[in-house]
């Protein structure tokens, strides 16, 4: 993927693509979600990442969750999809991107650990809907904000923390 965006770049520099991704919302038996801590941004994030050229969106949100944690997942179930203004991202290199993004849910594989894979992630954890970090990346609040509305424990004001 890197090639193509890489490609894309050096027609139109920093200036806003728009670009399908996949993210997935990977949790455990007790509704906790796994994000991971971004080594590019410094916020955390779900597992996803944007298409390769042919790929299907499910084999998107496989491969992300396999090269960003080490782990094969079972089944997928779509949640959402997520385009628009709120999904606007400015990386911190300047590149700019309008993600159009299908969410995923899937179960944690019992009994695995997640890891860090790569240089994209630099920790993983595990959050309750209503205690997630403060320094979620912009692009995953509505989709973790209807994450917590959905499994009935919407977050609640002054009740993130700060990692």
């Amino acid at each position: 993927m890197h090639d193509y965006v890489s490609d894309l770049r050096a027609l139109v520099g920093h200036r806003p693509l728009i670009l399908p991704g996949a993210a997935v919302l990977l949790t455990d038996d007790e509704g906790q979600v796994l994000l991971l801590a971004r080594a590019d941004t410094g916020g955390w994030g779900l597992p996803g990442g944007l298409m390769e050229p042919g790929e299907s969106l499910e084999d998107t949100g496989r491969r992300e969750v396999r090269e960003e944690t080490g782990l094969n997942i079972g089944t997928l179930q779509l949640f959402g999809v997520y385009s628009g203004a709120e999904q606007f991202y400015r990386y911190p290199n300047g590149d700019e991107i309008y993600n159009v993004t299908v969410v995923y849910r899937a179960s944690l594989p019992p009994g695995s650990t997640p890891r860090v894979e790569g240089l994209e992630n630099t920790d993983w954890r595990l959050f309750l809907p209503d205690q997630l970090p403060a320094t979620l990346i912009s692009p995953e609040r509505p989709i973790l904000a209807d994450f917590a509305q959905a499994s009935g424990r919407p977050p609640h004001p002054g009740t993130a923390t700060a990692t």
